[in-house]
Parts: structure tokens; sequence; C-alpha cells
């Protein structure tokens, strides 16, 4: 978009030739401008999200374990999505979603597990005998 804007084509054409909007256009070309060339690279990252350290893993469960009225907040109990903001505001993380939250507060953290064996049940089966 970039290149056929500096060969003079209008925008019309240039969302034409590129199945866009002309606003997608605008937007690609504006963002040129204001940031040259860095704002071709994608700002996302894609992956896995960060693990968090110990230290903040133990700062976001003692915040959690707290009253919001002790932070100076107006409501009496946390709810996730308002502590995710909390934390973010705070500076103990970057960034977390609620669910992130959710599975991080889970203590213990959910496992598969086997059912429990009876007593004198085998988990083996008898080998057949040959004769």
């Amino acid at each position: 978009m970039v290149l056929l804007s500096a060969q003079g084509m209008p925008v019309a054409k240039i969302a034409e030739v590129t199945f866009t909007s002309p606003d997608r256009v605008r937007d690609v070309l504006h963002n040129f401008n204001a940031d040259d060339f860095d704002s071709l690279y994608p700002k996302y990252k894609g992956g896995r999200p960060r693990t968090f350290t110990l230290p903040e893993r133990r700062e976001i469960k003692k915040i959690a374990k707290s009253r919001p009225a002790e932070h100076g907040l107006p409501f009496s109990t946390w709810s996730l999505a308002k502590l995710a903001d909390f934390l973010v505001t705070e500076g103990v993380v970057d960034d977390i979603s609620h669910e992130g939250l959710r599975v991080l507060l889970e203590d213990p953290p959910a496992t598969p597990t086997t059912p429990p064996r009876r007593p004198g049940s085998s988990t083996s089966t008898p080998s057949p005998t040959v004769r």
C-alpha cells in the first residue's frame, strides 16, 4: 500500500487492488507517515503467554487475599476483572487476563487425576497361561 501510494496511486484504487477498504488504506498510510518503517512491523507477539515469576505469583496471591478497602478501593470483594485491572495499575504485572488470573489463583492447580484403586485390586491383567 505504501509503495503504491508513493507511486501516486489514489487511495480508492489502492483499496481496489489490495482487496481492502479505503479506510484501511488511509490507516496504513497515516501510521506509516507517523512511525515510518516501524509501523509496518506487527505490534502483537504470538505464542504462549509468559509465565509469572515466583515473587510475582506471591504478590498476586497476597493482594487477592486482602480486601479491596485495604488498598483504598470502594468495593468490598474482588472480582477477577477488578483484581486483574488493579494488578496492572499497581505495576505488579504488565498484563494479565481475568482467565489467566483465575488459573493462577486455583489452589492447587487443576490436574488430571487417576481414580483411587480399591484395596486388593491389581492394575495389571493376568497373563494367559500357556499349556
